[in-house]
């Protein structure tokens, strides 16, 4: 019962999160003990009404502080740290003491050396800051140990942003004062906004086909009847009651999946960049790869996916609790049977969702659309039980749906190797190899449908139905199709990008036989200084890209939208291209693995040119999000109009480089 209350006060508060939430701003100073013994000293400064949970906080509440050190660091801690006055407090949701800081926080962790060469130390904290909602503290603290550095407090959120940013930019300011603000009044930001709503509702709507798709699997679909049937017979004469029974049993599946996508909104609350990091981490995408690979085969009948036992009795313990509540652990209850079937189509949408640009708020619409789609049809056909007489009997025709699903799954296994791939420059799963790939998967699938090919689960085939045979069609239809990514395009010298495939293949210019740096064989730099000294040099405008290899709107910008005439003779002749990779794991150069300020308070310590990227991004235009085009003037001092995100619309963004153009001469 406290999980579920908690959850609700969750829901309730999520509208909160709309802004970056930075409650706690951080300090630290170090203090000599001896020649190899010192104190670290973190201090919190907390904003009114947050809490930040002490060391020594009860378990089964709010997560504890919680500080650490790298593997292999020339030092080691001594017991834990000494902690400022705190106060306790019994917690009535989670039923225990409480122990937390309110105001201020002082942690003062002891070290011995175990090198007295060692003239820097790091330390890594972890825990949680909570008013209504909480938020997941993770902070690395690096503390110089010369003289000269311990006489005073060294202030986490108070690097020297001018020295920094002249030094990794070449840069300390740009002016973001438009000078064509006549030209952003006919245009300017709106195809951003627009994109943005555009791209929700096409998430939404993904979701509820992928709902769609989780009905047809025999997990889903025979629980249709049988679970109607229980409302409507249990409620005996009251039809009513029955109805509105079922009515909140299908809210209750949706609420389930909702509930889903909360812990993103928490994790994107924390870092403007976490949902890129995590879209584009290898390790994760390897596994993401790995887990499909699963998921395919497991829908393709060789073996059978469940979740633990011990999950599905407690739900189903809990629907004896009655009322509205035990109709919540229903819904949960089929929730958790039908994994095997709904885990690998929501899995699809969940990792897809990450790697596109809106973050938190597109998987939430995904997963909205995923739970309407599943529990719209218990409220209908409960309020209108005559139209389960038209519902097709169960069949071999479920198997069949579970084995389409199958191919699909291992089809986009690979965008996910791919993302690794392209991230990490390996230079294995080019687009030669991908499209070859998902030609075989395909053709596998058309003589699946044509019934040359069997699986463990399926019926006996005395004949094809029109229906397979249609699918058969369509499907090798689709396998010319991608065997069209092979013709060249010789105004480029790429292959023909697919539409169909944008954001899923690898960029056509990143080929065995044909490849190319930029898109569609332009001019670009990858550099920051080098683009403007370019840009200097020819006196052209500066078009900043800041793009990903794993973005899905940047592909689709650049296969579809920069080859139209107009737009690639903007690009090609009029401005200087400077793409930035904010998910380049490529390690930055000693020297520039420096800390730098975080735009919500804090320090994050560059590591890799994806990280230089970001920051440079955050901190200059106060943006995370990927496409993102900016117009600066020839010496990158001068925004030139309103940036632009996502703009697939051809004259919208020939709008946009026109204004730019047209603004240049007011900075000259």
């Amino acid at each position: 019962m406290k999980q579920f209350i908690v959850l609700l006060i969750f829901i309730f508060t999520l509208n909160g999160f709309s802004q970056i939430l930075d409650p706690v701003k951080w300090s630290t100073s170090v203090e000599k003990i001896s020649d190899t013994e010192y104190n670290l000293i973190i201090s919190a400064d907390i904003e009114n009404n947050w809490h930040l949970y002490s060391q020594y906080t009860d378990e089964g509440g709010s997560l504890p502080i919680e500080i650490s050190k790298k593997e292999g660091d020339d030092f080691e801690l001594i017991g834990k740290a000494v902690e400022s006055d705190t106060i306790k407090k019994y917690n009535e949701i989670f039923e225990v003491y409480e122990t937390f800081f309110e105001h201020k926080a002082v942690l003062k962790q002891r070290i011995n050396l175990k090198n007295n060469d060692v003239s820097a130390v790091s330390l890594n904290i972890t825990g949680q800051v909570c008013k209504e909602a909480c938020l997941q503290i993770d902070e690395d603290f690096t503390f110089e140990l010369n003289e000269d550095s311990l006489a005073e407090t060294t202030n986490v959120g108070n690097v020297d942003n001018e020295s920094t940013n002249q030094f990794l930019y070449g840069l300390t300011e740009i002016n973001l004062d438009k000078s064509n603000q006549n030209c952003d009044n006919d245009g300017g930001i709106t195809p951003t906004d627009s994109a943005g709503e555009k791209s929700l509702w096409s998430i939404f709507g993904l979701g509820f086909l992928g709902g769609l798709l989780a009905l047809l699997t025999p997990c889903v679909f025979p629980m249709i009847p049988l679970t109607v049937s229980f409302f409507t017979k249990r409620s005996g004469s009251n039809k009513s009651a029955g109805i509105s029974k079922a009515i909140l049993y299908g809210f209750f599946i949706l609420a389930v999946y909702l509930i889903l996508s909360i812990p993103f909104h928490l994790l994107d609350s924390i870092n403007p960049d976490i949902l890129n990091e995590i879209s584009t981490n290898v390790t994760l995408n390897i596994i993401f790869f790995l887990v499909f690979v699963f998921f395919a085969f497991s829908f393709f009948g060789y073996y059978e996916l469940t979740l633990p036992a011990s999950w599905t009795n407690k739900t189903t313990k809990g629907e004896s609790v009655g009322g509205i509540l035990g109709i919540f652990f229903m819904a949960l209850t089929l929730a958790l049977v039908s994994f095997s079937c709904t885990g690998p189509i929501l899995g699809s949408l969940l990792a897809g969702s990450l790697t596109a640009d809106g973050g938190a708020w597109q998987l939430t619409a995904g997963m909205g659309g995923f739970g309407l789609a599943l529990g719209l049809p218990f409220a209908l056909f409960a309020m209108f039980p005559n139209m389960m007489n038209a519902l097709p009997k169960s069949g071999g025709w479920l198997n069949t749906t579970k084995v389409i699903l199958g191919f699909l799954e291992l089809a986009l296994a690979f965008k996910f190797l791919s993302n690794a791939d392209l991230v990490q420059h390996w230079g294995v799963l080019k687009i030669e190899l991908f499209l070859g790939l998902w030609i075989i998967i395909f053709a596998g699938l058309a003589l699946y449908a044509f019934g040359k090919l069997r699986f463990p689960h399926d019926s006996p085939l005395k004949k094809l139905s029109f229906l397979r045979v249609a699918s058969g069609v369509l499907v090798t239809s689709f396998v010319v199709y991608l065997a069209s990514g092979f013709r060249v395009n010789k105004d480029t010298n790429t292959y023909t990008p697919l539409t169909v495939l944008s954001g899923l293949a690898p960029p056509v210019g990143y080929s065995f036989f044909l490849p190319n740096e930029c898109p569609n064989n332009l001019n670009c730099f990858k550099d920051l200084k080098e683009g403007i000294a370019y840009a200097k040099k020819v006196n052209k405008p500066i078009m900043l890209d800041f793009t990903g290899y794993a973005c899905v709107n940047c592909r689709k910008m650049e296969e579809h939208v920069w080859p139209k005439k107009k737009i690639d003779n903007y690009l090609r002749n009029d401005y200087v291209l400077i793409s930035l990779y904010v998910d380049d794991k490529k390690e930055l150069p000693e020297d520039q693995q420096i800390l730098v300020n975080r735009i919500n308070g804090g320090t994050r310590k560059l590591e890799n040119y994806g990280h230089k990227w970001a920051n440079f991004q955050t901190q200059f235009f106060q943006s995370n999000s990927q496409p993102y085009y900016v117009l600066l003037s020839p010496d990158g001092k001068h925004v030139l109009n309103s940036p632009v995100g996502y703009t697939p619309n051809e004259e919208d963004y020939e709008q946009f480089l026109q204004c730019g153009l047209d603004a240049v001469g007011k900075n000259q």
